[in-house]
């Protein structure tokens, strides 16, 4: 039997962070078997959609707190994905970039991320699914600000 979860059915913070929790927990098996995590994925994405970026700024755009960003980009930099140089602009920041081992490892988990971005579709419906963009998009953005 379930149990009665009162008013945390109708909060926001909570229901995001479940439906978070069942999403990771999914895309996070796709992307064991390459030892990436969730978080591992969009900061290889943020990179390769914007090279040359510095640390503070991809963790920023992230929501990634500097003491855990630098850890996880030096374990990127030891396996040959990431490549960082001083910045061209400010020489007392570095600025990153995809090595080509990290663009072929980028390719295979666009690859399971859309395979995750179907069985979702699949499982709550094309328009559900579609509805769903707009509002989370607009709620990030809210609170961010």
């Amino acid at each position: 039997m379930a149990l009665d979860l009162g008013p945390l059915d109708s909060h926001v913070g909570y229901l995001l962070r479940r439906a978070q929790l069942a999403v990771f927990a999914e895309i996070g098996t796709a992307f064991a078997e390459h030892r990436v995590s969730p978080a591992d994925y969009a900061v290889l994405t943020v990179i390769d959609r914007n090279p040359g970026a510095g640390q503070s700024q991809v963790a920023e755009t992230l929501g990634i707190q500097k003491t855990n960003f630098v850890p996880l980009i030096r374990r990127m930099e030891a396996r040959g994905l990431v490549r960082r140089t001083p910045s061209q602009r400010d020489r007392r920041s570095v600025a990153l970039s995809l090595t080509g081992e990290g663009a072929t490892l980028l390719a295979t988990l666009h690859a399971a991320a859309q395979d995750h971005v179907d069985r979702v579709r699949a499982h709550v419906g094309q328009d559900r699914y579609d509805s769903l963009l707009e509002p989370l998009q607009q709620l990030a953005t809210i609170m961010r600000a």
